[in-house]
């Protein structure tokens, strides 16, 4: 059990911790390699080695994860392509339980993500989980990706927290770091962010496996009844 009575404020990634990277990892790897080449005339598999250059190319800064970058270097509606794999967009499990738990214990509660706002709205559309929270931050509205430096730093000054008294849950060890480094005190690492690939593993950080594992322990009560 966590000791929730240490935290305040709990700030959740979306992609890889609160909904299954699967989604993610389909989209870039395989349907957009898929599309631009049928754009230009190559094999998906082509596609996806020139794809992937140009993918780490721009890896860790805030074009990486940025709809309209994407769209105008391949040429393909990226945000009507997410809109018909909506379908695929899913929760990963005990989420709802957690969140609801959390804040039944008065926890102050952020959605913090790398996701363009299209991708951001077409995700709290399908899921609802926006009702959860106080407060939903895309990094584009920063001007930084996680990762950055100085990323948490100005969350902080547009939306105050307390980073000893604050928990960040991450599928991005990178992010973590960082979020270490500008002084959050908890952090936590997702062990499996994607269902349909092996878990990953890490002495860094604690790492959940499920959600259920840490749920504030009245609601955990509840759930097991």
């Amino acid at each position: 059990m966590l000791d929730w009575s240490d935290i305040d404020t709990v700030l959740f990634d979306m992609d890889g911790t609160l909904l299954d990277l699967h989604f993610d990892n389909y989209f870039w790897e395989t349907l957009v390699p898929t599309r631009w080449g049928e754009r230009i005339g190559l094999t998906p598999e082509q596609a996806w080695l020139e794809l992937g250059q140009q993918y780490r190319s721009v890896h860790g800064q805030l074009n990486w994860y940025c709809i309209d970058y994407w769209t105008q270097k391949l040429g393909l509606d990226i945000q009507q392509l997410k809109e018909q794999m909506r379908h695929k967009i899913a929760i990963r499990p005990n989420v709802h339980a957690l969140l609801e738990g959390l804040a039944a214990h008065n926890k102050k509660l952020f959605l913090v993500t790398n996701a363009h706002p299209g991708s951001l709205r077409l995700k709290m559309q399908h899921t609802g989980l926006h009702q959860h929270f106080d407060h939903i931050v895309s990094s584009h509205t920063l001007g930084l990706a996680k990762e950055n430096h100085g990323f948490w730093q100005r969350l902080q000054t547009q939306h105050h927290f307390e980073p000893q008294r604050s928990a960040l849950f991450d599928d991005n060890l990178h992010v973590l770091r960082q979020a270490r480094a500008e002084g959050i005190k908890h952090l936590f690492a997702i062990r499996q962010p994607d269902s349909q690939r092996p878990p990953l593993y890490s002495d860094e950080f604690v790492h959940i496996e499920d959600f259920a594992d840490i749920l504030p322990q009245s609601t955990a009560c509840t759930l097991q009844r």
